[in-house]
């Protein structure tokens, strides 16, 4: 072989390799700089929307999403639950919820745009404690006038189903509801609000 055929042959296997090289460089700075597009855990701390996806989400059900810091409660009504709500507007402290926890477009006793699904921030309103669900009906600890919602152990806090307080309990203000908007059936956007007409 000749020096002019073993530096073209060491000349392409350099070029490929540095091509290589740099293709890999190129990914490597692409990457974070894609990532950077999401909103930093500071920005998601301070109110940055979240997504969640309410499709699998099997009736009677609840999921938790993290938004601000805070726990949101999604749960999925079944009828029966629906229908026991109104069964509890003499139970309740605030049954229209005229109290200003939840979106102006946030009206009525289920206290949701959509009947089957509540929105609600999992932070009771007497010290900041995060209740526990209970759909349960009648148990036995919670008393007979109990059709299923949120418990809070720590001081005895009571809520139905659509996060109304019951009278007489520590906590003075119905569950907030955050601002929310669904995006198709099965998606639903936290700290957005719905477009009001």
């Amino acid at each position: 072989m000749s020096n002019g055929e073993v530096n073209a042959g060491r000349r392409r296997f350099l070029i490929g390799a540095t091509s290589v090289v740099g293709g890999v460089g190129a990914v490597g700075a692409a990457v974070p700089f894609v990532a950077s597009w999401n909103p930093s855990a500071k920005a998601k701390a301070a109110g940055a929307p979240v997504k969640a996806n309410i499709s699998k989400i099997e009736p009677g059900q609840q999921m938790t999403v993290e938004w601000r810091g805070k726990p949101v409660w999604i749960v999925r009504r079944t009828q029966e639950m629906i229908d026991s709500i109104e069964k509890l507007n003499d139970k309740v402290l605030d049954p229209e919820s005229l109290e200003p926890q939840q979106p102006e477009y946030i009206t009525g006793i289920y206290r949701a745009s959509r009947p089957e699904f509540a929105v609600l921030v999992g932070i009771c309103t007497h010290l900041g404690c995060s209740p526990q669900y209970r759909p349960e009906v009648e148990a036995a600890d919670l008393g007979a006038d109990w059709l299923g919602g949120f418990f809070c152990p720590c001081h005895g806090s009571k809520f139905d189903l659509s996060g109304r307080v019951y009278k007489g309990v520590p906590a003075p203000l119905n569950l907030e509801v955050p601002p929310y908007k669904y995006i198709d059936d099965n998606n639903l956007i936290i700290g957005v609000d719905e477009e009001t007409a």
